[in-house]
């Protein structure tokens, strides 16, 4: 294990020198995080992504960084925490006219909006780019990268959801090309939570919402995920206070007790040999939503190659099923 753990870091290390020498032709850099971490490993690799990003998409996109605050970090404290995100604007937009945002989130429970890995992230952002699409993609609390503080600061199902929120709010108030009815929201396993989330609880605020593989009904998932959990009580300790974790609290931060509030278009994404998301989650949400007597739309698919990612990789299948989300966020959104 220690072995891994110093390749591991080695690699990184390797990574940040080779990308790190190509930011001297970069006009920006990330922003430092607000506490020291200048040997931390997940910094040093968030710092090689950042440059990373502005080579994958540079040709089409003005890739930025931008900090701004949410809600404080803990029930005690009374300042806005400082927030980390990511901008994409097309550099073929024509901003004497209106156009749609994509309020993309990124998954994982500790991870962060990364070019590569199987979340393939720099590909779709490329993809809906060139539809025409302004992105922002924000690291909401207890996301990685950005040191320890930032990383444990988690809100599982709560704060980060406003986090999502605000970042939006953001971009309306900086980019006034961009018009505020034709905001989407698109997430991929715990960013398909956040996504769901904010479209149940705030729909003045998204014209549609793409869900995909979501993690959706937290009382099953505990069923099968050792680690929730933990990651529940340390978010309510950081929340409120306290972190005792209760069949309440599961109830509270599940996706699909709050399907009788929507009120916008809406497409979910399953697949039954996702191992990470397991389709009992889903099928419980798509259940939620036609009890309650909810117009959406959903798909799950039955054994696809790629399990949970299935959807984001290169296959055939991948392809033809992203031209599936563009298709339905087309119709509302226009871009």
């Amino acid at each position: 294990m220690k072995h891994s753990a110093a390749l591991k870091f080695l690699a990184r290390a390797l990574l940040s020198g080779v990308v790190l020498f190509a930011l001297s032709s970069v006009a920006q850099v990330a922003p430092e995080p607000t506490e020291n971490v200048p040997n931390d490993p997940d910094h040093i690799a968030k710092l090689a992504d950042d440059a990373l990003w502005r080579l994958e998409l540079g040709d089409i996109a003005t890739v930025d960084t931008f900090r701004y605050t949410g809600l404080p970090r803990t029930a005690h404290a009374t300042s806005p925490m400082i927030l980390y995100a990511y901008s994409f604007v097309p550099k073929a937009l024509d901003t004497s006219a209106q156009h749609p945002l994509i309020v993309l989130v990124h998954g994982g429970v500790h991870s962060n909006f990364e070019t590569g890995g199987p979340a393939n992230a720099a590909h779709i952002v490329r993809e809906l780019t060139q539809l025409g699409y302004v992105i922002v993609a924000p690291e909401y609390r207890g996301s990685t990268g950005y040191g320890p503080q930032y990383q444990n600061a988690i809100d599982y199902g709560g704060k980060e959801n406003d986090d999502v929120l605000a970042a939006r709010a953001w971009m309306l108030q900086k980019y006034p090309f961009l018009d505020p009815s034709r905001v989407g929201i698109v997430g991929w396993s715990h960013g398909g939570m956040i996504a769901l989330m904010n479209v149940f609880l705030h729909p003045e605020a998204y014209a549609c919402a793409f869900a995909g593989e979501p993690v959706s009904d937290l009382t099953i998932r505990a069923t099968y995920n050792k680690t929730l959990q933990q990651t529940l009580a340390q978010s309510l300790a950081n929340s409120v206070g306290r972190s005792t974790v209760s069949e309440e609290v599961y109830r509270q931060r599940s996706p699909d007790c709050y399907a009788s509030k929507l009120r916008k278009p809406l497409l979910v994404h399953g697949n039954t040999s996702d191992e990470v998301v397991h389709i009992d989650e889903i099928e419980h949400l798509i259940a939620a939503l036609k009890a309650a007597g909810k117009n959406f739309d959903s798909k799950i698919y039955t054994a696809a190659p790629g399990g949970h990612h299935f959807n984001r990789i290169d296959s055939k299948l991948a392809r033809d099923s992203r031209q599936e989300i563009y298709a339905f966020l087309n119709r509302y959104l226009h871009p």
